[in-house]
């Protein structure tokens, strides 16, 4: 009994149990030398006490744990503590298609088709490398939060015997997605999986399985002998093209099914094409139900073990039995025997010791080869190589299977070796935007240093520099960079300068813009001239082309024309002095019409100027 604080294999705490089933009961765990996060898998029952069960089981696992695959759960570790054998997993923070499956029924028609291609995907990784899943169901998919799904339980998978229906819970469970060869003991290939992959696209289309029966044999034997239901019988409005890929890859005889995942991805991939409207029911090549008698008859007597016909079989060995009685006594006398020598005595000549798999970590690989094999195990020629950013070229980062795992002694183990830091060639950068350059560099391992350089915008414009932009870095294009190494970019810092206002293309107006977008304050200031035309700018205390600094402030002169003299006085003749005929000069000035005296003009001259001060202006 596991319970909540317990370590196996001194490394592995339990948290809380987190699921249980036919096979194994799953518990939350952390890794306290990773201290990460995992999934225990204990075995349970009469699997983690079957010996051949037990072997099948760890020789698959450490083979699926070699795979690696963001459609797989990953496998961490497999061994056994004090009788428990378990495996150590990726632990993903999920529920099970199949809880899916019941919560919301059948799915929309693009969650299926993105579901089924992350399931093609992953198992198209496992049969690249050799390994047949072999019980393929929504059980063992785990759906993530954000849509992704994960394939599980391949070690246990393989390791099970398969037509034994006896089981309950798992195989009842397995029986609905069994493809006919595998419920007929015939064997199981690539297809096998292919088919359970049909069975799967069937329920999260429709909400349910395509056969059903009241125990396992039953349904496997439906597997075998009757056609699949159309699908348009549990759902409308799906296209044909739909029904063809779950008919394809779920079709009783291996040859008309999909030769491999990869053809049924594609397949999926096209399905909502528009030159597959019109696409008509699949035809088979090959017939579905060749042999189809003689494969219900095996089965039956299998697995259903019908009474009539062990009673006819019974009958035939009794008759032969009466025939050769003498011969087959000897025989399993012979028998048992041999099997008691199997038993008792041969086990102490071949019970092999374990051992416990050296820290080989940091050593020269010759040196860690040396040491494995004296131990008595066997290493795999061909090695691992990895980047490491802790171990250096040339020597070993672990083993697999890895340090302090008891092992039995000649187990391959496959040593990792390291090929030191990463590296990249440098590229030419110049031009590029610095930003983008920094954080490509950085996500490399590199450090980056940034410098400006000083541009006029004159300078930038004659330079096509550009803010933002690379204009030089210190490496060479085409040379190695590693992790840790600096990288200095340098980028331009655009300094804006004074223009000369005072070359007549200049406004006030015009002025203000600029001081307001350079964060300048502005102070005007006018005179009176006719020298120039009305609202020239005419000077500045800024010098043009000296450098632009935000919060100072500028001054400029503008002109005012000066207004024309008064007209004069009506009766007069402008400009000469003289009465106009008929008139009398009076003997004074004449008064206004309110009959005061007229202001006497200034006689003194003015300078024809009058400074007039605008108050400043801030940006």
């Amino acid at each position: 009994m596991i319970v909540k604080g317990q370590k196996i294999n001194d490394r592995y705490e339990v948290i809380r149990s987190i699921g249980e089933g036919g096979m194994a009961n799953v518990y939350l765990a952390l890794d306290t030398i990773l201290d990460r996060r995992v999934a225990v898998k204990v075995l349970r029952g009469d699997l983690a006490n079957d010996e051949k069960f037990v072997r099948r089981f760890q020789r698959e696992a450490i083979s699926a744990s070699s795979l690696s695959h963001p459609n797989i759960v990953e496998m961490y570790d497999v061994g056994e503590d004090e009788g428990n054998y378990f495996i150590v997993m990726e632990y993903v923070e999920g529920k099970s298609l199949k809880s899916l499956i019941k919560k919301r029924g059948g799915l929309t028609l693009p969650e299926v088709l993105d579901i089924m291609l992350q399931l093609t995907d992953g198992i198209a990784c496992a049969h690249n490398s050799y390994i047949i899943h072999r019980d393929i169901k929504p059980q063992n998919v785990l759906v993530l939060d954000d849509g992704r799904v994960k394939i599980t339980d391949f070690g246990i998978a393989q390791a099970l015997k398969r037509g034994e229906l006896t089981e309950t819970n798992s195989v009842m469970g397995s029986v609905h997605y069994l493809p006919p060869e595998q419920a007929n003991g015939t064997g199981t290939t690539i297809k096998s999986d292919i088919y359970s992959l049909g069975i799967v696209m069937f329920e999260l289309l429709t909400g349910k399985v395509p056969f059903k029966g009241e125990n396992a044999v039953e349904i496997a034997i439906k597997q075998m002998k009757e056609p699949m239901p159309s699908i348009h019988t549990y759902k409308e409005g799906i296209p044909q093209s739909i029904e063809n890929i779950i008919l394809k890859a779920a079709a009783k005889n291996p040859k008309n099914r999909y030769d491999t995942v990869l053809e049924m991805q594609e397949d999926i991939k096209t399905a909502l094409s528009k030159e597959r409207e019109d696409e008509k029911r699949i035809v088979f090549r090959y017939p579905e139900f060749d042999g189809e008698k003689e494969e219900e008859k095996e089965t039956i007597s299998r697995t259903e073990k019908n009474a009539e016909l062990e009673e006819i079989f019974e009958k035939e060995k009794e008759k032969k039995l009466n025939k050769k009685l003498w011969i087959i006594g000897l025989i399993i006398m012979f028998i048992a025997l041999v099997v008691a020598f199997v038993l008792f005595a041969l086990p102490s000549f071949k019970k092999v010791p374990n051992v416990k798999v050296p820290n080989v970590e940091d050593t020269e690989l010759s040196a860690a080869i040396r040491q494995l094999e004296q131990l008595g195990f066997v290493v795999e020629a061909k090695t691992e190589e990895q980047y490491s950013d802790t171990i250096e070229a040339g020597k070993v980062i672990k083993t697999n299977p890895g340090a302090d795992r008891t092992v039995k002694k000649g187990t391959s183990i496959q040593v990792v070796v390291s090929l030191g830091l990463e590296g990249f060639l440098s590229e030419n950068y110049v031009g590029k935007n610095y930003i983008e350059v920094k954080t490509m560099l950085e996500t490399r391992g590199l450090k980056v240093t940034i410098e400006e350089k000083e541009y006029t915008e004159k300078e930038a414009e004659e330079a096509k520099v550009k803010e933002n932009t690379v204009v030089s870095q210190d490496i060479k294009e085409g040379i190695e960079l590693k992790k840790g190494e600096t990288v200095t970019l340098t980028i331009p810092k655009i300094v804006v300068t004074y223009p000369d206002f005072t070359d007549g293309t200049w406004t006030t107006d015009k002025v203000k813009e600029f001081c307001d977008k350079q964060g300048i304050k502005l102070e005007v200031k006018t005179v009176n001239t006719n020298d120039h035309p009305d609202n020239t700018i005419i000077t500045q205390d800024r010098a043009s082309e000296s450098k632009v600094v935000k919060g100072v402030k500028l001054t400029i002169t503008v002109t005012k024309k000066i207004p024309d003299p008064k007209p004069p006085v009506e009766g007069n003749t402008p400009g000469d002095g003289t009465q106009n005929p008929g008139t009398t000069t009076p003997d004074k000035e004449p008064s206004t019409p309110d009959g005061t005296d007229k202001p006497q003009p200034d006689d003194g001259k003015t300078d024809g100027t009058t400074n007039t001060t605008t108050p400043s202006q801030e940006s």
